[in-house]
C-alpha cells in the first residue's frame, strides 16, 4: 500500500515537473520575444528606456519572489492547519501589494529622472505594474505551497504570453517606449485573474491575527533580502565590466551574459517543483535530485554550446559579436555555476536558514573588488566562476550541517491535488 502512494507521489511530481518545465519555455521564449520584439520595433534610443524600466521592474521582483517563496515554505512544512496560516498569506500578498505600488507611485519622479525617461506616465506605471506583480508572487506561492502544478504552470504561462501579444501590437500601433510599459502593466492582471480562479476553492480572506502576520513580514523580509543578493551577484558582473573594460569588449561581454542567462533559467523548473518538498522535508534526497539535475541540463547545455559555437552565437546576438564565439561555452559553464547557486539558496530558504545566504552579499564584494583588478574578458570570467563557485560550496556546507537541524516554522497538515 505504502509502495503504491509512494510511486503515484513520484508519477504526480514528474508530471508536475513536466507541465512546470513546459511553462517555465513558454515563459522565457514569449519574454525573450518580447525582447527581441521591442528592440525592433522601438530602435536603440527608445527600446534603451524600456530596457532600462524593465531592469528596474526585475529589482522589483525581488519582494514578489520573497513572497512567493514565504507561502511556498509555510504552505509546505507541515507545523499548522493550513485554514490557519492562509488568511495570513492573502493578507501579506495584499499589504504587500499595495504598499510597494505606493511607495513607487511616491518615486515616481525620482524614477523618472534615474532612468532618464522624459515621460511621468511611463515612469509611474512601474509603480501601478508592482501590485499585479507581488500579487501574482503571493498566488503563485500559494499554489506551489499546494503543490497544484497544473493551476501554477497556467499561471507562469498567462504572464509571458499575453505580454507579447499586446505588447507587440501596441507598439506596432505607437511605437513608444511608454506603450511597452502600458502592455506589462496591463496584461500582468491576467496571470491575477488565472491565480485567484484557480484558488477559488479556498475562499480566501485576509487575515486578522496580527501575531501570525508578523512573523510571515520578518520571513518575507529574510527571503526577498536573501533573493536580492543572489540576483545581485549574478548581474553585478555586467556593471563592473563596463568599468573594467573598453566598451568593445564590455559588449562581447553583455553578449556572452545572454548565454550564461539562458542556462541559469533553464532548470528553474526544478526548483520550483523541488522547493516544496525540500521545506516539508520529505526526502533528503529531493535536493540531492534537484542540484544533479541542474549539473547534468548545465552540462548538456554547456557540451551543446561547445559544439555548436555558430549557432550559439546566433542566439546572443550574431555576427557582430563573434568575438566572444570562442568563449561562449565558458558563459555557459558560469549559467552552470548560477543556477546551482540558486538551487542552493532556494534549498535553505526552505529549511528557514536564510542567515547563512548572507555570505552572498561577501561574494558580491568578492567579485566587484577583484573583477576592477582585471581587464580582459578570460580574467573578468575567471574571476566570477572562481567567487560563485566557492559560494556554492560554502552554501552546501551550511546546507548539509542544517540537514540534521529540524525545519523553522511553517504550516500545512492537508494533502492537496498534485494538479
Amino acid at each position: 500500500m505504502a509502495s503504491a502512494a509512494g510511486s503515484s507521489n513520484a508519477a504526480a511530481k514528474l508530471r508536475g515537473s513536466g507541465g512546470v518545465a513546459l511553462a517555465m519555455l513558454v515563459l522565457n521564449v514569449t519574454t525573450y520575444g518580447f525582447t527581441i520584439a521591442s528592440a525592433h520595433i522601438l530602435g536603440p534610443t527608445d527600446y534603451g528606456a524600456l530596457a532600462a524600466w524593465m531592469n528596474l521592474l526585475l529589482v522589483v521582483n525581488v519582494g514578489a519572489l520573497g513572497l512567493q517563496a514565504t507561502a511556498a515554505r509555510r504552505l509546505s512544512s507541515g507545523e499548522h492547519d493550513l485554514d490557519d496560516v492562509e488568511p495570513h498569506l492573502v493578507r501579506l500578498t495584499l499589504v504587500s501589494s499595495i504598499a510597494l505600488g505606493v511607495v513607487l507611485l511616491a518615486l515616481t519622479p525620482v524614477i523618472n529622472v534615474t532612468l532618464q525617461l522624459d515621460d511621468l506616465l511611463m515612469a509611474a506605471l512601474l509603480g501601478v505594474t508592482a501590485v499585479p506583480l507581488t500579487l501574482v508572487g503571493g498566488l503563485t506561492g500559494i499554489l506551489q505551497g499546494e503543490r497544484r502544478w497544473g493551476a501554477l504552470s497556467a499561471v507562469q504561462i498567462c504572464i509571458g504570453a499575453p505580454r507579447l501579444v499586446v505588447g507587440v501590437a501596441l507598439m506596432a500601433w505607437r511605437p513608444e517606449p511608454r506603450w511597452g510599459a502600458i502592455a506589462v502593466a496591463v496584461t500582468m492582471i491576467v496571470p491575477v485573474v488565472v491565480g485567484l480562479h484557480a484558488l477559488r476553492h479556498r475562499h480566501l480572506r485576509p487575515g486578522v491575527e496580527r501575531e501570525g502576520l508578523r512573523s510571515l513580514v520578518m520571513e518575507m523580509v529574510h527571503n526577498s533580502q536573501a533573493l536580492l543578493a543572489f540576483f545581485a551577484v549574478s548581474n553585478v558582473d555586467l556593471i563592473v565590466a563596463r568599468h573594467t573594460l573598453d566598451s568593445h569588449d564590455a559588449g562581447l561581454y553583455a553578449a556572452g551574459l545572454i548565454m550564461a542567462k539562458a542556462v541559469l533559467f533553464l532548470p528553474q523548473f526544478v526548483s520550483i517543483v523541488a522547493f516544496p518538498s525540500m521545506a516539508s522535508g520529505d526526502s533528503p534526497r529531493t535536493f540531492v535530485m534537484a542540484v544533479g539535475a541542474v549539473i547534468a541540463l548545465g552540462a548538456v547545455a554547456t557540451l551543446g554550446t561547445a559544439l555548436l559555437p555558430g549557432l550559439a552565437l546566433i542566439f546572443v546576438g550574431g555576427s557582430e559579436y563573434e568575438g566572444v564565439q570562442s568563449r561562449l561555452w565558458i558563459f555557459a559553464v558560469l549559467g552552470t555555476v548560477l543556477a546551482v547557486l540558486m538551487m542552493v539558496v532556494y534549498a535553505l530558504l526552505a529549511r528557514g536558514r536564510q542567515r547563512s545566504v548572507y555570505l552572498t552579499w561577501v561574494a558580491l564584494a568578492a567579485i566587484i573588488g577583484f573583477g576592477l583588478k582585471v581587464h580582459t574578458i578570460g580574467d573578468l570570467l575567471t574571476v566570477v566562476i572562481a567567487v560563485d563557485t566557492v559560494l556554492v560550496l560554502v552554501l552546501l556546507v551550511a546546507h548539509q550541517r542544517s540537514a540534521g537541524k529540524p525545519i523553522r516554522a511553517g504550516a500545512v497538515t492537508e494533502p492537496y491535488p498534485a494538479g
